[in-house]
């Protein structure tokens, strides 16, 4: 996706396609098993690269937050993955240009994957059943959504969902692991022991660059997505959203500004939405540490040994009405009875509107209260 005009399309059609786009796709994929898709072939396209255009990250190697200051600055944003006893950043300036990063935490495969177009970012586990799958990209996008595909059975996968969409694993979901966008201060601020996904990746691209600059702002046409927008939102505004027992809500940004710490229910849990901290646009000027600076948002199940708390904002802090114990913006409790306390992270994420309503068209929208 080096470049966003002068990309070529090319269409396929499920069940009976047609004989030269089958041997176009099984020349390139001859291990695919086109019989079994989940979705019309021709919503799925070219993004420009081929297989492995943009490369992932199958080996990577960590540094220790001091020797990765001297690349990033303090505002960018990274992937936070915490899980225990590790925590684990994923400069966006570097998945920008790999889209997915193949990754063992604690000894649980993980992919750690962002799709520039929709501005998602969601780690999975890489286990389906008894077997651990390594995924790299298709070079194909739908709904302007990555397409990664395994290197076991060279199924398709939709990033997006995390569904298998094409091949032997069609119908095959990958288990969410939860993560949020911090900005890289902020993360080593709350894991000074963090580690830092290196510069050193074997590829030699200009990491820290915006390829895509000016794509975020509102206003602008989602690149290479075909079909009607959502009008419910602009389509790059910025939103997240919580899918919990069949329900979906979106929270737009915009809306948070207004009511950064939103106690609401879905789908029956009881969720805490905070959006107290910022973190530089990956996705605006051409260096991303000039970028302006954007709101984070994240969502939390807002329970503590079975029972539910209520939150509201202490200034940059969180204080829980039942306790009095104060919480930071990523679901910590750091003073007062409940210290060392962490919430339950909810898989989310904040994304543009126009890839969240395509996925998931049934969301409700958040609006708050006059």
């Amino acid at each position: 996706m080096k470049t966003l005009a002068a990309v070529s399309l090319w269409l396929c059609l499920l069940a009976a396609p047609s004989t030269g786009a089958a041997e176009r796709y099984q020349s390139a994929w001859p291990r695919t098993d086109f019989d079994r898709a989940a979705v019309p072939l021709s919503e799925i396209i070219s993004g420009g690269p081929g297989k492995d255009g943009i490369p992932s990250i199958d080996d990577p190697r960590f540094v220790a937050p001091a020797d990765a200051a001297s690349w990033i600055d303090a505002d960018e944003p990274v992937v936070l993955l915490v899980t225990s006893p590790s925590a684990r950043l994923y400069p966006l300036q570097l998945l920008t240009f790999h889209e997915i990063v193949n990754d063992s935490v604690d000894g649980r495969p993980v992919a750690v994957t962002f799709c520039p177009l929709c501005n998602a970012s969601i780690v999975f586990d890489r286990r389906v059943d008894d077997r651990v799958l390594e995924f790299g990209t298709t070079g194909l996008l739908r709904h302007s959504d990555l397409v990664m595909y395994d290197r076991e059975t060279q199924s398709w996968w939709q990033q997006f969902t995390g569904e298998a969409i094409v091949g032997e694993m069609t119908g095959r979901a990958l288990d969410v692991v939860p993560s949020s966008i911090v900005s890289f201060q902020d993360a080593v601020d709350a894991y000074p022991h963090a580690r830092v996904l290196s510069r050193d990746t074997g590829f030699n691209r200009p990491y820290g660059q915006n390829p895509y600059p000016g794509y975020d702002r509102v206003g602008q046409r989602p690149f290479l997505f075909r079909g009607e927008v959502d009008g419910r939102l602009p389509a790059m505004a910025r939103v997240l959203g919580i899918e919990r027992n069949g329900d979906v809500r979106v929270f737009p940004h915009e809306a948070l500004v207004q009511t950064p710490v939103v106690n609401d229910e879905v789908g029956g849990t009881p969720v805490l939405v905070v959006a107290l901290d910022q973190s530089r646009s990956a996705l605006d000027e051409r260096r991303i540490a000039a970028s302006r600076m954007v709101l984070n948002a994240r969502a939390f199940v807002r329970e503590n040994e079975g029972k539910t708390l209520h939150f509201r904002r202490q200034g940059d802090r969180l204080v829980d009405d039942e306790t009095g114990s104060a919480w930071n913006a990523l679901g910590e409790a750091v003073d007062g009875p409940l210290a060392g306390t962490r919430l339950e992270l909810i898989e989310g994420g904040s994304h543009f509107a126009f890839a969240w309503l395509a996925f998931k068209p049934d969301s409700e929208i958040y609006r708050p209260a006059p």
